[in-house]
This record gives C-alpha cells, structure tokens and sequence, in this order.
C-alpha cells in the first residue's frame, strides 16, 4: 500500500483526479463524483484535505462506507499534515446540507401558498 503525503494529497483536487482523506486513509473518489447522493459539489468542497470531520459529520450510511475500500489510494503520512484540518470543510458540508434542506420546506409551502391563493381569488 502506498503511503501518500499531503502534498501528494493537494495535487488531487480536480474531477478527474480528486483525492480524499478520510480517517487516515486516502481515497480516489473521481469516479464517485457523478453518484454521490449529496452532489459533486459537497465532494469537490473537500478535495485534496482531511475531510474526515466532514465524512463523520454527515453520517455516512454502512453502505457508502463498505464503498471506501474500492477508491482506496493508500495510507496518509500523518507527519505531512502541517495544521491541514480547518473548520471550514465542516461548514462547507454544513452549508450545502442547509440549502437542500431549505428547498425541502419552501416548495411545499409555496405549493400550499398558491392553493390557498387560487382559492382565494379564484372563488
């Protein structure tokens, strides 16, 4: 197995070629891009750090975890961290779950909004 330094890990960050660390390990989660339930863009928030607070903080099912050992790259040189971790990736993952959950409450109130509207107007 090999092991990979985070400079290795900050030059994953594209579509094609993204690179996660998760829990000690280092993932290629590129081809999962497209699949993953969240959007691309809560992976691409990520690319190239530690996105192990992100990954817990979600609660990824045991499913998208027995998924993990097939993108495995190899095991992080933890020595190579330098201070990487930043809240900021939590936030980033925090924000996007935020949004989609604001859609979830808004189209239904704006369906119900325009019933009570026709109702209104209509009769």
């Amino acid at each position: 197995m090999s092991l990979i330094t985070f400079d290795q890990l900050k030059e994953h960050t594209n579509k094609t070629n993204m690179w996660l660390l998760i829990d000690g390990k280092v993932y290629d989660v590129a081809g999962f891009l497209d699949e993953h339930p969240g959007g691309d863009e809560v992976i691409l928030s990520e690319a190239g750090k530690d996105a192990t607070e992100a990954f817990e903080d979600v609660g990824h099912s045991d499913e998208a975890r027995a998924m993990l050992p097939n993108m495995l790259v190899g095991e992080f040189e933890k020595s190579t961290l330098a201070k990487s971790k930043t809240t900021t990736s939590s936030a980033a993952v925090n924000n996007a779950v935020e949004q989609s959950s604001n859609a979830m409450y808004f189209v239904p109130l704006a369906a119900l909004a325009a019933y009570f509207a026709w109702r209104f107007y209509g009769a």
